[in-house]
């Protein structure tokens, strides 16, 4: 996230529950964000925090173990060898859990 007042990148401060800007010291309540990393050739990681988030995956019923919603985005990745069958990942539609399911 982007700071309001200076335009510098700010970073999250989970502790405080704050984006936090180095550069001017202002703080923003944090939302609930993604983080996107990206390492480039040298080895260095950049993080990205994307704060508005638009989820095109498909939903289930599925129970989430941590919260008991009844409702589940999934997606299917082969985690295994070829021979092997698919893993299931599910993410809750209310708290953001994910967990997996294996055949």
């Amino acid at each position: 996230m982007f700071c309001p007042s200076c335009k510098r990148l700010m970073r999250p401060d989970r502790a405080a529950g704050v984006w936090h800007c180095s550069e001017c010291g202002k703080k923003v309540p944090l939302g609930r964000g993604v983080e996107v990393r990206q390492t480039d050739a040298s080895g260095r990681g950049k993080v990205a925090v994307v704060e508005t988030r638009h989820v095109t995956l498909p939903k289930t019923a599925e129970t989430c173990p941590k919260c008991s919603n009844g409702e589940a985005y999934w997606v299917l990745r082969q985690t295994r060898g070829s021979d092997e069958p698919e893993t299931r990942i599910f993410e809750c539609t209310k708290c953001g859990h994910k967990w997996r399911e294996y055949s």
